[in-house]
C-alpha cells in the first residue's frame, strides 16, 4: 500500500495552471469513494472546487457527496478576522490613553508582507486541530508554489519568534516582580496568550512534520518550467524539515494520440519523463494521462479519481 494512503493530512501544490484544484479534488474523491470522510479545503485566492463541484463553497463545510465535504478559506477575510482577534487580546493589557494608537499600528501591520499568511496559517492551525478528529483525510489545495512555501514555513519561523519572545516576557516580568512586588509572580496575561499560541503551533508542527500523518504531493505537467519549478520547490522544503513525497505527473499524451505534431510532443514528453525519474528519486511518481475532455462535471472528475487510484494503488 502507498504512504499517502495511510496519511489522514494530504497538502497538494504546485505551479498555476498544471491541475493543482483538480488533482487534489481527484484525490479527495478517491479518498470518499473508499469509505473515508474527507474534508477538502482551498486555500488558493482564486478558489475554484466551487467550480468543480458546481456548488457554492464558502467558510463554512458544505457537504459535496458522500464522505465528501469541502471549505474555502478566504484570505481577505481571514485577515480581518486575524486582526481583529489580535485587538480583542489587548482589551484590558495596555492603557486606554495608547488604544488607538496600539490599533492604527495593529492596521498597518495587516497590510505588510506575511500577514495573509500568518492569517491562512492560523485558520489552518484551527482546522487542523478542530477537524481532525472528526475526518479521516483533509486535503488541502494550496496556493501556487512560492505562496505554498512561504505558508508552510511559517511554523518553523513563528516558533523561533514567539520563543523569542516569551523569553523576553519572562525576563521583563522578573524583573517587574523584584521591583514592585517583593518578589512575589506577576499575573502577565501577554504571556499565557503567547504560551498557549505557541503550544498551538508546536502541535501542529509536530503533525505536519510527521510522515506517517501528513503528506506533501506536487503536481506538475510534463514540461521544462514546471519541472525546474518543482525541482526548487522540493529543496525549499526540505529547509524548514517537510519533504514532498509524491508527483502527481499530469496531463500526459496517451499512446493513442496520433498524428505528426503530436508525435513530437510525445517524443519531447518522454524525454522529460525519463528526466522527472533522474531527478526526483526520492518521490513516488503518478502518471496521469491528458483526458479526452476537460474536466468539468463530477462524471469527469471521477475519471481523473479512476486513473489517479490506478497509480497510487496499482493492482488495487
Amino acid at each position: 500500500m502507498n504512504t499517502i494512503e495511510k496519511q489522514s493530512i494530504v497538502f497538494v501544490g504546485g505551479k498555476g495552471g498544471v491541475g493543482k484544484s483538480t488533482s487534489a479534488s481527484a484525490l479527495a474523491m478517491m479518498f470518499a469513494q473508499s469509505g473515508d470522510k474527507t474534508l477538502i479545503i482551498s486555500t488558493d485566492p482564486a478558489h475554484n472546487l466551487g467550480d468543480i463541484f458546481h456548488t457554492h463553497i464558502g467558510g463554512e463545510k458544505v457537504q459535496l457527496g458522500d464522505n465528501l465535504w469541502g471549505l474555502e478559506i478566504d484570505p481577505d477575510q481571514e485577515t480581518r478576522s486575524y486582526i481583529k482577534g489580535v485587538k480583542g487580546n489587548l482589551k484590558g493589557m495596555i492603557k486606554s490613553s495608547m488604544i488607538d494608537e496600539v490599533h492604527r499600528q495593529i492596521d498597518m501591520a495587516a497590510s505588510a508582507p506575511g500577514a495573509e499568511e500568518a492569517a491562512l496559517f492560523d485558520r489552518m492551525v484551527s482546522i487542523i486541530l478542530e477537524e481532525k478528529e472528526h475526518f479521516d483525510k483533509i486535503i488541502f489545495d494550496t496556493a501556487p508554489t512560492g505562496h505554498t512555501i512561504r505558508l508552510l514555513s511559517l511554523p518553523e519561523l513563528m516558533g523561533v519568534w514567539m520563543d523569542g519572545m516569551l523569553e523576553r516576557r519572562k525576563k521583563t516580568n522578573k524583573n517587574y516582580s523584584q521591583l514592585l512586588n517583593d518578589g512575589e509572580p506577576v499575573e502577565d496575561p501577554i504571556f499565557d496568550a503567547l504560551h498557549k499560541r505557541r503550544e498551538k503551533f508546536a502541535q501542529v508542527r509536530s503533525i505536519l512534520l510527521d510522515p506517517t500523518k501528513t503528506g506533501f504531493i506536487f503536481v506538475l505537467i510534463p514540461e521544462r518550467l514546471p519541472i525546474l519549478e518543482t525541482e526548487k520547490a522540493i529543496e525549499l522544503m526540505k529547509r524548514v524539515q517537510l519533504n514532498i513525497q509524491g508527483l502527481i505527473v499530469n496531463k500526459i499524451l496517451p499512446e493513442t494520440a496520433d498524428g505528426e505534431f503530436l508525435q513530437k510532443r510525445k517524443d519531447q514528453e518522454k524525454e522529460y519523463l525519463q528526466l522527472m525519474k533522474t531527478k526526483f528519486t526520492e518521490q513516488e511518481l503518478y502518471q496521469i494521462p491528458l483526458l479526452e475532455e476537460d474536466i468539468c462535471t463530477p462524471d469527469h472528475l471521477k475519471t481523473f479519481a479512476r486513473h489517479l487510484r490506478a497509480e497510487v494503488s496499482p493492482g488495487g
